[in-house]
């Protein structure tokens, strides 16, 4: 099969074109001729050697897929009620950017109707974490207030339209006025610039003084101090990447006097039983609004995985922070 490897770690341009042999399917796993596959920031860490591979992953880079299903554990795709032929997007600890992609059966959803392989590629890194963290660690409920820090980054893009369609006020930070009309035309109910104003400041205007009850972060560092201080009485924290650093200056007094919650998490290493948890939770609350529209993938960019240089396109294109929503490269153009 064809498929993208990480020549040395470095700059996007270690991003290679290679033969590997066709992978297979073992026990309770189901094989994907690929048809788009998805692009996110841990792809950019593994190729700047900052996110090691998980003990038994691929060491192609690449975390979700959209394609078909040409074979696998035949018993195991019956139970889950899939079939060779069936249309599925997948989440996978790695090889996503591949011609063929081998993916547990429980990490694997059906194809929303209505939508293309490049949306169906956006969906699973992103819609995974962001159920994982906001409603199962952070418990976000209809008619809290949601803070999510780089509303349009993927994951920003994900939190925003699943929150507001169930139920929730969000607020988003982005670096540019254009993007918060972004975050707006999405969804968010307020938009902050962050290179403009301080979001402690204008949390508080908004909450009238009352703070947020969840935030979203993928920044850390210096950010985790305001953050406390942005959060109302039995709020939660939850940090998701550390792209501000990993050290963190809190008031502890505040997290004791407002009963803090302060929790984080990575997806990538988890059991895929955990992980087939999120997918049928998923599955019941979150894929009904995508085949209705009520939420929508937004693509910025789809680039050739076939060209010499279209996944090293996509990389620079995510270092560079310029995009709103997600980046995929398709295999069939």
């Amino acid at each position: 099969m064809k498929a993208i490897e990480i020549s040395s770690f470095g700059a996007p341009d270690v991003l290679r074109a290679c033969e590997r042999a066709d992978p297979q399917a073992g026990a309770g796993e189901l094989l994907i001729r690929v048809a788009a596959s998805g692009v996110n920031r841990p792809d950019v860490l593994q190729r700047t050697g900052n996110y090691p591979v998980p003990a038994g992953a691929s060491d192609i880079p690449g975390l979700e897929v959209a394609g078909v299903i040409i074979s696998g554990d035949v018993a195991a795709m019956t139970t889950a009620g899939f079939k060779v032929g069936d249309r599925v997007c997948a989440l996978v600890a790695g090889g996503g950017y591949a011609e063929l992609c081998v993916a547990p059966i429980a990490q694997c959803l059906p194809v929303p109707k209505g939508l293309t392989d490049v949306e169906a590629a956006s969906l699973p890194e992103t819609f995974f974490t962001v159920w994982s963290n906001v409603f199962d660690r952070a418990r976000l409920q209809s008619g809290e207030t949601l803070l999510i820090q780089g509303g349009t980054s993927g994951i920003g893009v994900t939190a925003i339209q699943m929150a507001k369609a169930l139920g929730a006020t969000v607020i988003a930070t982005a670096g540019s006025d254009d993007k918060c009309a972004a975050c707006l035309r999405l969804g968010a109910d307020h938009a902050i610039n962050y290179k403009t104003h301080d979001f402690a400041a204008e949390v508080k205007r908004i909450t009238a003084g009352t703070g947020v009850d969840v935030i979203l972060d993928m920044v850390a560092g210096s950010y985790v101090a305001r953050e406390v201080e942005s959060l109302s009485d039995d709020g939660r924290l939850v940090i998701i990447a550390v792209q501000g650093g990993i050290n963190s200056e809190i008031n502890a007094g505040l997290v004791l006097r407002k009963r803090l919650t302060i929790t984080g998490s990575t997806l990538r290493a988890r059991p895929v039983a955990f992980k087939g948890q999120i997918a049928q939770a998923l599955l019941a609350h979150v894929w009904p609004l995508l085949e209705s529209g009520a939420i929508k993938p937004v693509i910025h960019t789809v680039f050739s995985a076939k060209s010499t240089d279209g996944a090293a396109k996509a990389h620079t294109l995510m270092e560079s922070n310029q995009h709103v929503g997600k980046l995929v490269l398709e295999w069939n153009s």
